[in-house]
């Protein structure tokens, strides 16, 4: 399990798209260029991105993507589960509680946090992001707890 029950949401969209199996927690960033207003456009897809230099950060997947055969059973609505392909919960404004932390770093509270590789979260930049100007996506609440936890403060304008 990647978020603990601790959260506040306070703004959220779910305007976009997932298209592989993925674990709640981690940061998804845009995966193209989505165009027009529609809810429904194809165009709006998001990923942990393996790289996430130069790409845009859209905030929590609040959801866990499963690949399930529907034919022999069905989603798990108290587990917060969606069919890969289907449409995502992001989290833009408030706060989590995760595990999804890059191990590069020590989250201590009021630090800034950044996108890191596959969807974690990161108490620093890399030289890569440096010269494109990444912002933070917020900051730490509280520094890891014994089971690897933090708090983070999720702020996406």
């Amino acid at each position: 399990m990647a978020l603990k029950g601790d959260r506040y949401e306070l703004q959220t969209d779910v305007s976009f798209f997932m298209n592989e199996v993925a674990e709640r927690g981690g940061i998804v960033v845009l995966n193209g260029t989505p165009s027009g207003a529609a809810m429904d456009s194809a165009a709006s897809v998001v990923t942990y991105a393996a790289d996430p230099s130069g790409k845009v950060p859209m905030g929590v997947l609040l959801n866990d993507m499963v690949n399930l055969d529907l034919t022999r059973q069905h989603i798990n609505w108290h587990k917060d589960e969606v069919q890969k392909g289907g449409k995502i919960t992001v989290l833009r404004k408030g706060y989590v509680l995760t595990n999804k932390i890059s191990t590069s770093g020590t989250p201590v509270a009021g630090n800034y946090a950044y996108v890191a590789d596959s969807g974690l979260i990161s108490t620093s930049l890399r030289a890569v992001e440096l010269d494109s100007g990444a912002q933070p996506i917020g900051r730490f609440m509280t520094a890891k707890d014994a089971d690897g936890y933090a708090k983070v403060e999720i702020n996406l304008p």
